[in-house]
């Protein structure tokens, strides 16, 4: 990938501490600036050179060990679609398919909230590999499963190791990279993830047709041998920085709730799509919302739920985008099969383009010329988004191009590359470097939570206004016409709702910095 290089510019100091939510915490004035200079570093003793990059020579090498570990996860994720029903099938465990997607996230979910407290209490480092690991370990026992459980087991795993990881790396990045230098590192992120989306399913296709599924699980270990070499060197050569004294286990536990409510909000959310619904699904969502709703605040800073200035907002934000987005898009491909007759894989291809623009909005808030202008590029990500979800429904009128859908979702993800970018900015900018860990587990657990909750209200409207009775088994197969077969105004009140929510999120970034210091 090409280097996003921040140019010579500098930015501004971080927002004014005085007046920030309890709990938030905002560093002192220009604090998280002053960035570690890793051992063997050749960057003046006083901080890194104005135009150094991230792929320059000081941070080349852990740079681009996190891209690999990301592209790894990435493409792991693209791959799955296309083995795990060839899995399942081939192991008799259709009825099991749903776990092998819920127990990763129920594990992740956990895991990223362990693993806040684990990089607080003694840095990213151990954290990082251990997580690495399990993911491996994971992959392998998937593999080799000869009974689905035990690859709904090795997912689990899987998902225990991909939670540590993700939020190890945001608490490496606090501490290893200069403030200016973030956006960019944060932006590389998203663009790790597109060439895995394009290549990913074509290159699990083939090998699951010529090799078998398990090589899909199998190969990948071998290759994470390598970002963990590259990665190594560097990490070793971070100070240990400011560290709490204990593990808040009473989080842990109220996170291990979570986890455990979510998972069951997902699996109804699944069975909601496909007409699903049932005692199991009903007794799941209830169970999980009685799990859920009394812990979460204590895993969320206070004020979250009612949009706080700072930290608060930025978090409350992330779900809200994330989760708007991905209610939409469960919907996209399921409504050009039934509606426009559109096979599957044309149906799948009109969603590329929303994933090489989310790296391109990535990459444009990255730029140090857009530092002053951070909450305004927000405010248009999220109603770019709202904008192109309520687009979407223009493509039910028989009049409207299909290919309209594929302009609109490239618009969206233009978007969701300002957005969630910019949010994992200015999460870090807000939070004291004994607190990174929490505050980014903090993210991805609302990240996660907005994600089941807004794909569940997506699944309920759909059903409750008849979608639940589509037959697209035909289309799916021949690719046939059906246009005004099935229930259009199902996917239209799912496109409307989360443009809707997808404005909250607008409304929510004009509360994104701690309120100024009041005189006297």
């Amino acid at each position: 990938m090409t280097a996003f290089d921040q140019g010579d510019d500098t930015v501004a100091d971080t927002a004014d501490t005085a007046g920030a939510p309890e709990g938030t915490g905002v560093p002192g004035s220009g604090a998280a600036d002053r960035s570690p200079v890793p051992e063997g570093s050749t960057a003046p003793a006083g901080g890194p050179a104005p135009d150094e990059t991230v792929l320059g020579r000081r941070f080349r090498a852990l740079t681009l060990g996190i891209i690999s570990v990301v592209s790894l996860i990435a493409f792991e994720a693209s791959a799955l679609n296309t083995a795990l029903p060839v899995a399942a099938h081939a192991l008799d465990g259709i009825a099991l398919y749903a776990y092998a997607f819920s127990g990763y996230f129920t594990a992740s979910l956990f895991t990223m909230v362990l693993s806040g407290e684990w990089c607080d209490r003694r840095g990213p480092l151990v954290p990082l590999f251990t997580g690495i690991a399990a993911f491996g370990t994971g992959l392998v026992l998937a593999g080799a499963a000869q009974a689905m459980w035990i690859l709904v087991a090795g997912r689990c795993v899987q998902g225990a190791g991909g939670g540590l990881v993700i939020v190890a790396l945001y608490v490496v990045v606090g501490r290893a990279y200069p403030e200016r230098l973030r956006p960019a590192v944060l932006a590389s992120f998203s663009a790790a993830w597109v060439l895995p989306v394009i290549v990913g399913p074509l290159v699990a296709g083939t090998v699951t047709e010529q090799f078998g599924w398990r090589w899909v699980f199998l190969a990948i270990p071998a290759l994470i041998l390598l970002p963990l070499a590259v990665m190594l060197p560097a990490l070793r050569g971070l100070p240990a920085g400011d560290r709490t004294p204990a593990m808040d286990r009473r989080r842990i536990l109220f996170a291990l709730a979570v986890a455990a409510g979510a998972g069951l909000l997902q699996y109804a959310a699944q069975a909601v799509p496909s007409g699903g619904v049932g005692p199991a699904a009903v007794a799941a969502a209830a169970a999980g919302l009685l799990l859920v709703v009394p812990t979460i605040r204590r895993l969320l800073p206070r004020g979250t739920f009612r949009a706080a200035r700072g930290l608060p907002a930025v978090i409350l934000l992330r779900g809200v985008a994330a989760g708007s987005f991905l209610g939409a898009e469960t919907f996209v491909p399921l409504m050009l099969v039934t509606q426009r007759g559109l096979t599957p894989t044309q149906a799948g291809l009109s969603l590329t383009g929303g994933g090489l623009t989310w790296a391109l909005g990535s990459y444009v808030q990255s730029r140090s010329r857009m530092e002053p202008h951070r909450e305004r590029l927000m405010t248009l990500g999220t109603t770019l988004m709202a904008l192109s979800i309520a687009g979407c429904a223009l493509a039910l009128a028989e009049s409207v191009p299909a290919w309209t859908v594929a302009v609109c979702w490239m618009a969206g993800g233009f978007g969701m590359g300002l957005t969630i970018s910019n949010a994992s900015v200015l999460l870090l900018e807000l939070s004291r470097p004994e607190e990174a860990g929490s505050n980014s587990a903090s993210l991805q657990v609302s990240d996660a939570l907005g994600s089941i909750t807004l794909v569940g209200l997506s699944g309920v409207v759909f059903v409750g206004l008849g979608g639940g009775s589509l037959a697209t088994g035909a289309h799916a197969v021949s690719g046939a016409a059906g246009a005004g077969a099935g229930r259009p105004a199902a996917f239209a009140a799912v496109y409307l709702a989360m443009a809707a929510v997808a404005l909250i999120g607008a409304y929510i970034t004009t509360r994104l910095r701690p309120a100024p210091e009041r005189a006297g």
